[in-house]
């Protein structure tokens, strides 16, 4: 049975692309879309029904997008160019930033908004991630999703310095709106996951969707570990590869460079692997709170497998996930992949 969700997709034009992999995004095809004026792709995972999708938005030269407002959140990673957005608050009054290659924000939930290229020469290429899968699953109408005038205020009350990079950290959790250029944000050490990992988590507008930024070390790599779905790992620095498997299939390779997308399948098994001569860095765009968390408030992504958690020890993974990873290093040594 078609969703109401996939409808949408029909009725607009679009034709979703996977959302699994995608070794570059600055090279995803576009195609015109209307609704929102420009050129865009939508890409699919494999729970993006009653998850998360993720658009990927292009602002012609010196143009702008349509102005919109919609029920449901959204958070944007600037891929490429610079420009600015423009949002109204429920109060009269319009509030504009400036953003560039790098820039990550969120616009705060249902208040209009409008993206402007502030380059006459070259495109802009926004990466949108958004739950609205679950939201027109749920109302099933366009009218009230786009049209509802209604100002969550508890999330953007029109304070003047909303978008101005200010935070507050609470542990390792950075509550902001707007972050210039997360690919010089400062990190947190954190050995949990290994591979000489640092990593933030990130809440933004107060949204219920949430974000982590992690980097780990040069000849290094992550312990593999499983969640829920709609983690849209984009890579921001540094080369390598990262392996997804379901339990008790075989391991299956997606290499990386900056601007490519991994997105870990529903239950699947995952392990980022630096090949590299610098540490690997990414951002990870999350649904809602994928993490299964034990009586104690433990991620069970960072608890053993052998203790009935999600995360595979380095002494107890499969001996190929070592001798793979010599092998792929040996091999960027010698200049090749």
């Amino acid at each position: 049975m078609r969703s109401p969700y996939s409808a949408w997709l029909r009725d607009e034009g679009l034709v979703a692309l996977s959302g699994n992999y995608q070794e570059d995004l600055l090279e995803v095809p576009l195609q015109p879309w209307p609704r929102v004026g420009g050129a865009a792709a939508i890409l699919n995972h494999d729970r993006s029904n009653d998850s998360n999708d993720c658009r990927i938005v292009a602002i012609a030269p010196g143009g702008e997008l349509a102005e919109e407002r919609h029920l449901f959140e959204e958070m944007v990673y600037v891929l490429s160019g610079r420009g600015a957005t423009r949002v109204a608050d429920g109060r009269g009054n319009v509030h504009a930033f400036e953003w560039r290659t790098g820039s990550l924000f969120a616009v705060p939930l249902n208040a209009a908004h409008q993206h402007f290229n502030g380059d006459g020469a070259e495109p802009a290429r926004l990466l949108m991630v958004t739950n609205a899968p679950v939201v027109l699953n749920m109302f099933r109408s366009l009218d009230f999703v786009y049209g509802c005038e209604h100002m969550f205020e508890d999330r953007f009350d029109g304070d003047p310095g909303y978008f101005s990079g200010e935070g507050v950290l609470h542990g390792r959790e950075w509550r902001t709106n707007f972050i210039a250029d997360v690919r010089a944000f400062g990190l947190i050490d954190y050995p949990e996951r290994g591979g000489g990992g640092r990593n933030i988590q990130l809440t933004l507008a107060g949204n219920s969707m949430k974000a982590h930024i992690s980097e780990f070390a040069v000849g290094e790599y992550k312990k593999a570990h499983r969640h829920g779905a709609g983690a849209h790992v984009v890579i921001l620095d540094g080369c390598g590869y990262s392996l997804m498997w379901r339990q008790g299939a075989e391991l299956a390779r997606y290499d990386w460079r900056p601007g490519s997308l991994i997105v870990p399948p529903d239950g699947w098994f995952h392990q980022h692997f630096n090949t590299g001569t610098e540490p690997a860095r990414y951002l990870a765009l999350r649904y809602f709170d994928n993490r299964v968390f034990t009586a104690d408030g433990i991620p069970s992504s960072n608890l053993s497998t052998r203790l009935g958690g999600d995360q595979i020890e380095y002494e107890d993974e499969d001996p190929k996930v070592r001798e793979m990873f010599d092998s792929a290093r040996a091999a960027a040594a010698r200049g090749g992949r």
